[in-house]
């Protein structure tokens, strides 16, 4: 059985525990206490952080790769394209996404106002420009439910929580967010702390 060391309020958990619930296997969670964390964390994950995926001898760290793990060991449904080509792009977009986006979640967890209001403004910026893709279909990758849906949720349920406004373009956006977040999979996989973070 696979075991997920997961964060409440961490969005890079939550992209983990919705993959493992759209697999619909069995697993174990352990939630970890960020602000406390235990020894065997510290072993685990060289950085200290969740989520961590284990599973007999196999250590995995950083939730695309544990993401990717599970989708191989595990191929249906298949959230990664199957087309080598496609699979690549797939994990472009998925680096982007990092870069872009999530790596300016960190600016949430500290005090400095300046700090926090540039990372809404390029967050809210770099959404409303992939908002037109949704005018033509269901999900990123067309109208099957993927990985890159999946890395991005956490995000887009977390927007209000982090005060980010999107404007009137972003709407298609916003139609896709409400999409992903009606999957009773996504429900499941919600620990009780997200579910408080939306009203």
């Amino acid at each position: 059985m696979m075991t997920l060391y997961s964060t409440i309020t961490c969005p890079y958990s939550h992209r983990c525990r919705i993959v493992l619930h759209e697999k619909d296997m069995d697993f174990q969670v352990i939630d970890v206490d960020p602000n406390n964390k235990s020894e065997d964390l510290a072993v685990m994950s060289p950085y200290g952080k969740a989520p961590v995926l284990v599973e007999r001898d196999l250590v995995l760290y950083e939730s695309n790769i544990i993401n990717e793990y599970i989708d191989d060991r595990f191929p249906h449904p298949q959230l990664m394209p199957a087309d080598p080509v496609m699979r690549a792009r797939a994990r472009l977009l998925l680096y982007r996404f990092e870069e872009e986006l999530f790596c300016h979640i960190d600016a949430f967890e500290g005090n400095d106002q300046k700090v926090m209001d540039k990372a809404r403004t390029v967050i809210a910026d770099n959404l409303t420009i992939i908002s037109p893709i949704f005018e033509k279909q269901k999900f990123m990758l067309g109208d099957e439910f993927s990985m890159l849906d999946v890395a991005i949720a956490p995000l887009l349920w977390r927007l209000e929580h982090f005060g980010i406004r999107l404007p009137k373009q972003a709407a298609p956006l916003l139609k896709y967010s409400e999409r992903l977040f009606s999957r009773p999979l996504f429900i499941d996989a919600l620990s009780a702390s997200e579910k408080i973070m939306r009203k």
